[in-house]
């Protein structure tokens, strides 16, 4: 296919008036006319799309098209020749840019009050354009009413700037400039400070970074509205209507100016392709439509990076080059016009650097060449004095201009060196100050393996993050931990981080922690071959580094053990005590791993995972004080617990003999794995509520010190084999999200069933009775008879899980300690999935003992302990593998209903 050369060209291929003509001529109905020229001008700019032409040439081409398509029918309806009125393009229609499905605006300019003179005809011109499908935005203002909605705001204003003659009596809108000029109406100052106002607005929507999951490519952070932010501001100071004005304008050079076009067409390009696949006017990066756009614009799957990863790294790293530039800016607008009069009050720092009204600065230009370090010490400076409110336009261009600098003999400097470390060790404003790096180029150059994670994101509904804002997010998070106002959310990590000898040690661990994620291996242990590296190179002492380095290799090893451990199992917090080593190691690993899931996605901080996570610290703490070689005897903590629940029920005046004789049908396993609450609790409803064969039903919320925040579902009733799968399907129609599950079938055949769960937002249940008794009246119901429980309707699955159809993993292990078989489950999530899997255990034969539950983003990783009927583990291997194949199949043909499509299998089975 030959591309037109040429814009003229490309408009000659789009719209052929006469053809057009012809058509009309031929046909009493004006509108298969216009649709045909429509579609057929749509038809061909897609293939032009597609063949790779000029994306400006698209977007101002879709806009001539309308153009002549609304002139002639204004020419049908209205006239050319009256002097009253006139159609004006506004909006992005205003600057000649259209996508396939953007809004049409529009704005029909009066002289006077001639309305109702010109309404049937103006009327009948709108409902052709509505025929056509046409995202029309319309106004009909006389000038004085022009001039009045401008006066009153700013969004009016801001039309009227871009504002344009399509066809109509041209020197109107001349006449409203001039009025809108004479009247001083939204002078350079207020305008900008409105138009400031609305971005910090609309970048606080969303969260103030350029990093989402379904980032917007016109309103996130560096999206199209920043780039048009610019240029409203210009042309409301210079008068100035194209872009490269900045540049005659020395606001930008022509390299940031080409920064700056390159970015509006990469964005253009995506916008279009949107559109185009979406067929609406659709700006979101949706799940939907991501792959898609990868597979588009010719990204490919490799090892450790999916095209999708690949082509949203690209678009992240698009976006935060136009932000930075947006920064760049504005810093320069308010110099012009905000700050322009204002007295300047210099103070020297050093023979380097100066502030000038609160903003730094370098004292002379060529700073940075003379002294390159100068680039690490000004962050340096900013975090020892808080006055300072950030760095002048003209000095974050020369950090720009000399980022170059930062080379291998930048890096193994050693003075270099000492000044990230003090940087670290940074006493205030550590976290904006690396962002500022990050942003002004300097951070992926002087650890460049940074830079490889600069805009990486991971395709899945958990890390909401790139992998770099995840990083910087959780080293804020570790500094928020040492202010007064968020140590009720954190009391542990609050109160550890004020004994830390050493911050900036947890600081580099954090920074390294991620580092070598997207490279297909294990990232905690590359993660701790690159940490290693710098420690080197920065002239860590070894004991400092040792520690560092466990600390990235072993990140995730609370949060494992904590969801997917059973914590009332003693061998399982002796054996991470064994791991921690000692009490700094505890309290450093703790404190990254709160700092990581709050800045992983702040969905996943709730009450439960935070008991969790204080559980297994305490429980470590009090083995730690013992001794590693002073294990607790299973009979004592026994012993110990039935002496003191023995005590408590006494008080209730429940017999002695009845306390007992409710026990004797328990094991062990009960009084190991409850609380001595728990057990007054169960022990108190079975022996005075369980007066019927009916279920006994306790619902209240956790007591266990450290399980605060959740709801417990205490479950007490004759044992089956639907029982599990009964239960969980109504707590899923309860639209309860069960986080832990332990299962207890006395020798009775009495099964005692405690569920922990919390609302679907995360919060527990409560104080409120009219929720339990809910709660109660539709498990009695569902468990009465517990074989319907199919009969239970699905909730529909959410648009974004749709997306995530990889198959289901099952990985089979024994536990030889407890003659249990461990099956952990990794698969997308999808609502009545727990359902599922209790009906597919009681098919199998399986019976659960314990469950623990996770559910991060879009899949769940659960772990089960089961054995079969007799209460033996599954050490058979084709049992084993029949029990896998049999769980895969079913939980990918779940989740494909969503997606109408095969799955390919993925074998993991181990035996140990």
């Amino acid at each position: 296919m030959l591309i037109p050369p040429s814009f003229d060209q490309l408009c000659a291929e789009l719209f052929d008036k006469g053809q057009f003509r012809a058509d009309l001529i031929l046909s009493s109905n004006p509108l298969p006319a216009y649709k045909k020229s429509l579609q057929r001008a749509q038809q061909k700019m897609d293939e032009l799309f597609q063949a790779g032409i000029n994306i400006e040439h698209l977007v101002h081409g879709r806009a001539w098209v309308v153009d002549q398509l609304l002139m002639l029918a204004w020419e049908f309806y209205v006239g050319r020749q009256q002097e009253d009125i006139v159609l004006l393009a506004v909006g992005g229609y205003g600057r000649s840019q259209l996508h396939p499905h953007s809004d049409i605006d529009l704005l029909i300019l009066l002289s006077g009050n001639q309305h109702n003179h010109y309404l049937p005809a103006i009327q009948s011109f709108l409902t052709l354009l509505w025929d056509l499908n046409l995202a029309v935005g319309h106004s009909v203002r006389s000038l004085d009413e022009c001039v009045s909605a401008a006066a009153d705001d700013i969004t009016v204003m801001t039309n009227l700037l871009e504002a344009r003659v399509i066809t109509g009596f041209s020197p109107l809108l001349h006449r409203l400039w001039h009025r809108i000029s004479y009247l001083g109406i939204w002078p350079s100052r207020l305008f900008l400070q409105a138009k400031y106002e609305e971005q910090r607005t609309r970048h606080k929507k969303y969260n103030e970074t350029e990093y989402n999951l379904e980032p917007n490519l016109k309103s996130s952070p560096g999206g199209l509205r920043d780039i048009q932010m610019i240029s409203w501001v210009t042309r409301r100071h210079f008068g100035t209507t194209k872009l490269h004005d900045l540049v005659n304008c020395k606001l930008l050079t022509e390299n940031e100016y080409s920064i700056l076009i390159s970015g509006q067409d990469f964005l253009w390009q995506l916008r279009y392709g949107l559109h185009m696949l979406a067929r609406r006017d659709e700006n979101r990066l949706l799940f939907d439509y991501q792959q898609q756009l990868a597979a588009l614009f010719g990204y490919k799957d490799k090892p450790g990076s999916l095209a999708v990863e690949q082509f949203m790294q690209k678009y992240f790293r698009v976006v935060m080059s136009l932000g930075e530039l947006n920064d760049l800016l504005l810093q320069h607008f308010d110099d012009l016009i905000l700050s322009a009069g204002q007295t300047q009050t210099v103070v020297p720092i050093n023979e380097r650097f100066q502030t000038r009204n609160n903003y730094i600065e370098v004292v002379t230009p060529d700073i940075f060449r003379k002294t390159p370090s100068a680039l690490l010490e000004i962050f340096v400076i900013m975090t020892k004095n808080p006055s300072i409110l950030g760095v002048k336009a003209t000095t974050i261009r020369l950090i720009r201009e000399h980022r170059y600098l930062v080379n291998d003999a930048f890096r193994n400097d050693p003075h270099n060196a000492a000044l990230f470390l003090q940087l670290m060790a940074a006493p205030y404003g550590l976290t904006v100050n690396l962002r500022r790096m990050v942003r002004y180029g300097l951070m992926g150059r002087y650890l460049p393996e940074f830079g490889r994670i600069i805009g990486q994101m991971q395709h899945d509904l958990f890390h909401i993050y790139t992998v770099d804002a995840h990083t910087l997010l959780l080293i804020k998070f570790l500094r928020r931990f040492h202010y007064s106002e968020n140590a009720e959310q954190f009391p542990v990590a609050s109160e550890i981080v004020q004994r830390l000898p050493n911050l900036a040690l947890l600081h580099i661990a954090g920074l390294y922690h991620d580092i070598a994620k997207g490279r297909g291996g294990n990232h905690s242990e590359l993660g701790a071959e690159e940490v290693q590296a710098f420690c080197l190179r920065h002239s860590i002492p070894k004991e400092d580094s040792n520690f560092i380095i466990w600390l990235v290799r072993n990140h995730l090893l609370m949060s494992t053990t904590a969801q997917r451990k059973d914590l009332s199992d003693p061998e399982v917090i002796h054996a991470f005590a064994r791991q921690v080593i000692d009490q700094t190691h505890l309290d450093c690993l703790y404190t990254l791993t709160v700092a990581d899931i709050n800045a992983t996605n702040p969905k996943l901080w709730n009450s439960w995972r935070a008991a969790l996570l204080r559980q297994l610290y305490q429980e470590t703490k009090r083995v730690l004080r013992r001794g590693l070689e002073k294990p607790v005897d299973k009979n004592e903590r026994i012993a110990s617990r039935q002496e003191e629940a023995l005590t408590q029920l006494s008080t209730e005046n429940i017999p002695t003999t009845q306390i007992f004789s409710a026990w004797s049908t328990l094991d062990d396993n009960y009084f190991l794995r409850h609380s001595v609450e728990e057990i007054v609790w169960h022990t108190h409803g079975i022996l005075t509520e369980c007066t019927t064969n009916a279920p006994l039903i306790l619902v209240r919320e956790t007591t266990h010190p450290g399980f605060e925040g959740a709801t417990q579902i205490f479950i007490y009733t004759k044992d089956s084999d639907n029982l599990f799968a009964a239960a969980t399907a109504a707590i899923d129609q309860l639209n309860l999200n069960i986080q832990d599950a332990r299962i207890i079938t006395s020798h009775n055949n009495y099964s005692l069933d405690t569920f922990t769960v919390l609302e679907s937002d995360g919060t527990p249940i409560g104080d409120n009775p009219q929720r339990i008794k809910r709660i109660k009246r539709t498990l009695t119901h569902k468990l009465n008879n517990p074989a319907r429980y199919p009969s239970i309707i699905q909730r529909r699955t959410p648009r974004q899980l749709k997306h995530f159809t990889y198959p289901a993993e099952v990985i089979i292990s024994n536990d030889t300690n407890h003659r249990t078989t461990i099956l952990e489950i990794i698969a997308p999530d999808r609502p009545g999935l727990l359902a599922l899997l209790g009906r597919i255990f009681m098919e199998l034969g399986l019976f659960i003992h314990n469950a623990k539950i996770a559910t991060l983003g879009e899949r769940v990783e659960d772990v089960f302990f089961i054995t079969d009927a007799h209460g033996h583990p599954i050490t058979d291997a084709d049992e084993c593998e029949h029990v896998r194949q049999t769980l895969c199949k079913q939980l990918d043909d779940r989740t494909q209903q969503d997606a109408g499509r095969k799955t390919s299998r993925r074998k993991s089975l181990t035996i140990q």
